[in-house]
């Protein structure tokens, strides 16, 4: 969006909005806050994330705060297993597609740049990584791996 600075003429124009790339933790919480603020009203998603966590959302948001800020900050405040929670999760490639929808639309709404770029990769692999392992576990009788 462009916007202009005026004083009596036009002195110069601006870019307004210029997004900075994921910093800090407070960027990390905003991406973390929003992305599922969108996920709890998403049609497809919603009711499997809401049934699971019920009234655990601020628990479960400073878990996923950790995890990212681990991630992409190489500040190691995650100690744990991300995948064991979600291995018994009713999804499919489906679910999966929108949830890195939703992921990537909050990036870009709020972020840009290396840091940004590296959390759309994770974030993808991520995702692949869990339906792989859910599917693999679903149609198995292995139990997944503490």
């Amino acid at each position: 969006m462009y916007g202009y600075i005026f004083d009596g003429t036009i002195k110069k124009h601006l870019r307004m909005n210029t997004k900075n790339d994921i910093q800090g933790i407070e960027d990390i919480k905003l991406l973390v806050d929003t992305f599922y603020a969108k996920v709890r009203k998403d049609e497809l998603l919603a009711d499997i994330f809401n049934n699971v966590i019920q009234d655990h959302w601020p628990e479960h948001l400073e878990k996923v705060y950790k995890v990212w800020q681990t991630v992409l900050l190489k500040d190691h405040t995650y100690f744990g297993s991300p995948f064991v929670p979600h291995a018994g999760l009713p999804v499919n490639i489906e679910h999966f597609n929108r949830w890195i929808a939703l992921f990537y639309e909050t990036l870009d709404e709020n972020f840009e740049g290396q840091v940004t770029d590296e959390a759309k990769w994770r974030a993808a692999k991520m995702a692949e990584m869990f339906h792989y392992k859910i599917e693999f576990y679903r149609n198995s009788s292995e139990k997944p791996i503490l």
